[in-house]
């Protein structure tokens, strides 16, 4: 049996079901083969035993057709052996080089994909540096260390000074406000009431500018 390239399909076609049928036909080679050395043994010769007598003469005591025919056989069948195991051995090396490109394909289109979903945050312009338990900026979820980039209508853009705030608080009271803010790198988001409570101020919270 001549084992040619036909036996594998061409690289990008390789599945792991083509190296296992590879390995099938690994298999009855190696089952013809002992097959054949069954034949040697069952005649008392070895491949390499003289056929011929001690006068030169064929030897009457073996068949020397079936241990010709034998001995023929399993040195093909060795040699299609030694070209099926190499066939295996590039194939499975061609069918993990092609998961590797696929993993490393993967992670660059899921690298890809994240930059492209990645929104860029606008510049904090103030941040929290005291939250009073209990309070409205408690309740809505802000924490120390939050960095605002929204508060109202305030934002990044047309933030001037901690009076903008003030404002916004003063004229908002008992009114939801959108504030967002960066926290871990994410942005956040989460509606604040200013309202009176049993501290100072409608929120409860200490805000300081960021440096720009």
């Amino acid at each position: 049996m001549k084992m040619t390239d036909e036996n594998i399909p061409g690289n990008s076609e390789i599945t792991m079901d083509d190296v296992k049928n590879l390995i099938k036909k690994k298999d009855e080679i190696e089952e013809q083969i002992k097959a054949y050395y069954d034949v040697l043994q069952d005649q008392g010769v070895g491949v390499e035993d003289s056929l011929v007598d001690a006068e030169g003469y064929p030897r009457a005591d073996v068949n020397l057709y079936q241990i010709r025919t034998a001995r023929h056989n399993i040195s093909c069948l060795q040699n299609d052996h030694k070209t099926i195991m190499a066939e295996i051995e590039e194939a499975l090396h061609k069918l993990h080089a092609r998961e590797k490109a696929k993993r490393e394909q993967d992670e660059a289109e899921a690298q890809e994909e994240a930059m492209e979903h990645q929104v860029t945050l606008p510049p904090p312009f103030a941040q929290l540096d005291a939250v009073t338990e209990g309070s409205p900026a408690c309740g809505a979820g802000l924490r120390v260390g939050d960095q605002l980039i929204e508060f109202g209508s305030v934002n990044s853009g047309n933030f001037q000074n901690l009076q903008n705030i003030a404002s916004v608080v003063q004229h908002s009271e008992g009114k939801p406000l959108h504030v967002s803010v960066i926290r871990a790198g994410q942005k956040v988001q989460m509606s604040l009431t200013p309202q009176r409570w049993s501290g100072r101020g409608l929120l409860g919270c200490n805000i300081v500018p960021v440096q720009r």
